[in-house]
This record gives structure tokens, sequence and C-alpha cells, in this order.
């Protein structure tokens, strides 16, 4: 097997344990007496709620996942919306969720299914804010490279469904929720902005981070911001009906991969699950570490595998087509400028690094030599966030389709010995 090949294979099974169809059966309890409700977003939505109804039979419910993104179920309404940036789609969609769940009582049964993607998929502005003005808000947060926490807590306290509101618009009903984890540290209330979490910060902190990355404020998203928000508090009595569960997350991924490679007689070494930042400058912080490796290696040791994950960030300064793992892919091209030995892959588990309908990317000690013959420049497209079209002019983009599951960023570096 190729070394490309090698990565490739470790990319489809950190993909394939996250698979809700694979794991989600072992946490649920038998199918409760009485009426269950089951409601989600995600971009893994629809997946898991095929998993449940494979295990509970036909349920009655409602779950929005991203265009492309359905699974047939037989009795749980799946909604495709848009995603990152929401649409009439998702807006519909949540308002109807939220109709749903009116009139649910103490005797009643929720179940909740959440993975990455419902921030923009389960959509519900604030009172006074409207739908294109959350969009803008959206837009510009995804360029301005702020982190996915800061963009939360501003989804937040802009909305009527995240932190925690889901949970009480539920409330006196019995709440269970199972989350598949795409967030640094696995955070419930940082999880499609924690719909079934309550959240400790203010609309004070949301403003202060629109000011933060110069986000284009409309006046009926300050008036809001400083008149309050409904966002709920962790210590709401409501919340004590709720039991939140991360059943699938980055480190499982990560593991599993570990275990492949060792098991072909790689010497594994986890960077962390938690690694976040620009691309960029990830990327050349993992060349100058894999470069330093394999310095030390003698003809005779085994392959060193640097195995990470996280969410790294691009600060939009050009025009081209991009998302951070194929801007990490291409500056780590750059900063390893074709050494040999050295192999790399990054890409999106859900398939799709940033708006684009590509994973990622790969890369070798050939890729800026393709580039050249390609009449590609790496530095123009760095320049130009336009990592995505390098990579397909030199064929090594990394393209899943949907992959029905969403656990954040996965990278690895291949280092032979010389």
């Amino acid at each position: 097997m190729t070394e490309k090949a090698m990565l490739r294979t470790l990319f489809d099974k950190a993909v394939e344990v996250a698979d809700p169809m694979q794991s989600l059966h072992e946490y649920l309890p038998s199918k409760p007496a009485g009426r269950v409700f089951v409601v989600g977003a995600g971009k893994a939505s629809a997946r898991m709620a095929e998993a449940v109804e494979k295990a509970w039979g036909p349920c009655e419910g409602l779950v929005i996942t991203r265009y492309g993104y359905a699974r047939p179920c037989q009795g749980i309404e799946v909604i495709e919306a848009a995603h990152p940036v929401p649409d009439q789609a998702g807006l519909q969609a949540t308002q109807s969720l939220l109709e749903h769940v009116k009139e649910l009582t103490e005797n009643d049964y929720v179940l909740a299914l959440i993975s990455g993607g419902a921030s923009a998929l389960m959509i519900a502005p604030a009172d006074g804010i409207s739908l294109e003005e959350k969009q803008a808000i959206n837009t510009a947060l995804l360029a301005s490279g702020a982190p996915i926490d800061q963009m939360n807590i501003v989804r937040k306290h802009l909305s009527q469904i995240k932190g925690g509101q889901l949970a009480t618009a539920v409330y006196p009903a019995t709440l269970r929720a199972l989350l598949i984890s795409d967030v640094s540290g696995d955070k419930i209330e940082y999880i499609g902005s924690g719909p079934t979490s309550g959240d400790d910060s203010s609309p004070v902190d949301a403003l202060n981070i629109l000011q933060r990355y110069k986000i284009d404020i409309p006046a009926s998203v300050k008036t809001h911001l400083l008149q309050g928000s409904g966002v709920v508090p962790k210590d709401d009595k409501r919340l004590e009906r709720v039991e939140n569960i991360i059943y699938a997350a980055p480190s499982h991924s990560i593991k599993a991969a570990a275990d492949l490679a060792k098991s072909q007689g790689y010497t594994v070494k986890v960077l962390g699950d938690e690694i976040d930042g620009e691309a960029r400058e990830v990327a050349k912080e993992q060349a100058a570490l894999a470069q330093s490796i394999q310095a030390g290696l003698a003809p005779e040791d085994n392959p060193v595998l640097l195995l990470s994950g996280g969410e790294l960030t691009v600060t939009r300064q050009g025009q081209g087509i991009g998302g951070p793992n194929a801007e990490y892919c291409l500056s780590l091209a750059i900063a390893l400028d074709a050494a040999p030995g050295i192999f790399a892959i990054a890409c999106d588990t859900d398939g799709v690094d940033g708006a684009a309908e590509v994973a990622g990317a790969l890369v070798g000690p050939d890729t800026l030599h393709k580039a050249e013959v390609a009449g590609n420049d790496p530095l123009t497209a760095l320049a130009n966030n336009d990592a995505h079209t390098f990579f397909e002019q030199i064929g090594e983009q990394v393209i899943t389709g949907p992959t029905l599951t969403n656990v954040n960023d996965f990278r690895a570096i291949l280092i032979q010995p010389l």
C-alpha cells in the first residue's frame, strides 16, 4: 500500500467509527412507554434518526439535516436545509419542530439527536432579528477567523432555540440528548450551540465578540443584545430533567486510526484532538516537527505517524475557494518544500471542508512538482485562500460525498526514515 493510500485508509477508519449506525444503539435505553418524540439537527442527525428507528422501530419526530444528508426513516420526518449559512428551509423546519413540542407533558419522553452543523440548521432568530441579519452575521463570522466557541456564543444569544432553549421548550418532558462532538474539549454547551445545555455566557459577551472581529452589527441585533437574551443559565431548574450524553467524539476516531496504524507497524504519536489556531500557522509548526522527527530516525526504524484533530480556522483575505483542511495542506506542502519521505492528509470528517463539497487534501514530496507542471503557484494560491482550486488542479483532493457524521478535523503526517 502506498503512503497516500495508507493515509486515506486511516481517514476512512476515523469516519467509520463515528458512523451512528455503528454505535448509537449502545446508548439507547429500551423504548420508553408512552409518547416518545425524537428531535434533532446536524449533519449526522438523519443518520442518527435512522439508527434510532433500527433499534426502536418507527418513531414520531422531526430532524433537520444538511442538503444531501437525508436518510430513509420510517416515522421521523427528515427535513434538509442549508449549512453553513442558514436558509428559509431551516427556519421553517425549526418553527415546525418548536410547534410539535409545545404540548408535551411530564409523562412524555424526548430524544434529541445533535451533531455538528446544528447551529446553522436549527435556526430560530430571536424576536426582532430577521433571518437575513442572522445570515449576514453568520457569513461574516465564518470569514473572520473567530474560533467556533466564540461563534457559538454569538449564535446562542441571537436565537430562540440554542443555549438550552430547546430543553426548556420541551419541559416538563424528560429529555435525553445524544450528541456527536465536533468541538475541542467535547464541551456540551458548544456542540450545535448547546440547544439542550445551559450556558453562563452573557449577551454582552456576544456583543464583545462581534466588535472584536469587526462584524457589522445591525441595530436590531445590538438592541436585542443590550436588552438581554433567552439563553438558559446552567443552574436553571428546568434542566434537571435533561441528560446529555456524548457518544462519539474526535478522540474515539483518532484512537481507531492510531490502533490501525500500530497494527501495520507504524510508531504513532498523537498530538492531541483539541488543536486549534490558524490553519496555515499550525501547518508550519507541524511541518517543522515532522522534519525534526525524521532527522532523528535511523534507516531501520519504523515509519512514524503524527495524528491530530481539532478545528482550525482561516482568516479570509483572498477570494479563492478553500477550507481549513485544504489550507493546512497547502501551507504544509510549502513548508516541507518537497522533503522526501513525508506525506500528509487533512480532512473534515463530515466530508465538507469549508463550504466546498470536498473533505480535504493529500500532500506528498511530489505536491510542489505537480503544481509546477500544472502552472499553479502555491504561494499565490495560499495568499488568495484558494487551496481547493490548487489541489483540484493537481488531482490531490479527497472527495467522499456525505459521510453522515461529524467529529471534526482529522490530520495525519506519515514520516518515512531516510
